[in-house]
């Protein structure tokens, strides 16, 4: 599976911002994407996930009730939906194949798409 992040930019805190993640490629079933992220001086991070079979979704405490991951099938994309961002989201937001405790992935890193909250 190839994955290929885009959509960051600068936005006000409080702002919205909408990310999608391309897939290519196949996977055997049961597979998740995730989104990471890492922050200046930070380690990354995996912040939500969606299942392959069900749409199964977690979401970091960080994240929980601002961001919604969703999937358009036909399209083979993944989105991440950013609302009441924050100063401190402010990171390189990179998708990735991996597992449910997302302490691993397939692959290596895309080139990730910053994203700046700023005003």
């Amino acid at each position: 599976v190839q994955l290929v992040e885009s959509g960051g930019g600068l936005v006000q805190p409080g702002g919205s911002l909408r990310l999608s993640c391309a897939v290519s490629g196949t996977a055997e079933d049961p597979y998740y994407i995730g989104w990471f992220r890492q922050a200046p001086g930070k380690e990354r991070e995996g912040i939500t996930y969606i299942g392959s079979i069900d749409g199964k979704t977690y979401y970091a405490d960080s994240v929980k009730g601002r961001f919604t991951i969703s999937r358009d099938i036909l399209k083979n994309t993944v989105f991440l939906q950013m609302s009441s961002l924050k100063v401190e989201d402010t990171a390189v937001y990179y998708c990735a194949r991996t597992i449910p405790s997302m302490s691993y992935i397939y692959g290596s890193w895309g080139q990730g798409t910053q994203v700046t909250v700023s005003s």
